[in-house]
């Protein structure tokens, strides 16, 4: 599992979900972003609806609606795919363990960077997990390590 760092700063959250989820779309798979909070969860699927031109919007839903299983792109409490999904976007800076997803990318602002150091030593010698650790600097995503 690649398993990412996303350190954002200068973009809101929603804005960084919106660009993930573009990307594992654009790459043929299906994406569950997983936050805890309703609100935000309803904050990300406006985002992810207002993304573009019409013809570019990103259809979403919540993992207990009726259909969830055909939406590209899956909002949820917990990291389950009812939908297939490979890709998870652990947006609201708590890491949880995702078994059965190919990647896993790890949302955090500043001042959850502890937490997300902890998470980080977390998987020191976990066989399989393959990390990186991206940061925004100068409006640019640019990996650390």
């Amino acid at each position: 599992m690649k398993l990412d760092f996303w350190q954002y700063t200068h973009d809101p959250l929603e804005k960084v979900v919106t660009l993930i989820a573009r990307r594992g779309l654009g790459e043929g798979e299906r994406v569950l972003v997983v936050a805890a909070d309703p609100e935000q969860r309803a904050a990300i699927s406006r985002a992810l609806w207002q993304a573009g031109p019409a013809e570019s919007f990103l259809a979403n839903g919540e993992a207990d609606s009726p259909g969830a299983d055909r939406q590209p792109i899956l909002l949820a409490a917990e990291p389950v795919a009812v939908n297939g999904a490979s890709h998870a976007i652990l947006a609201d800076g708590m890491f949880r363990d995702c078994p059965g997803f190919a990647r896993v990318f790890l949302l955090f602002p500043p001042e959850l960077a502890p937490q997300a150091r902890q998470a980080w030593r977390a998987q020191d010698g976990r066989e399989g997990v393959e990390r990186a650790y991206y940061a925004q600097e100068d409006g640019r995503w640019v990996k650390k390590g």
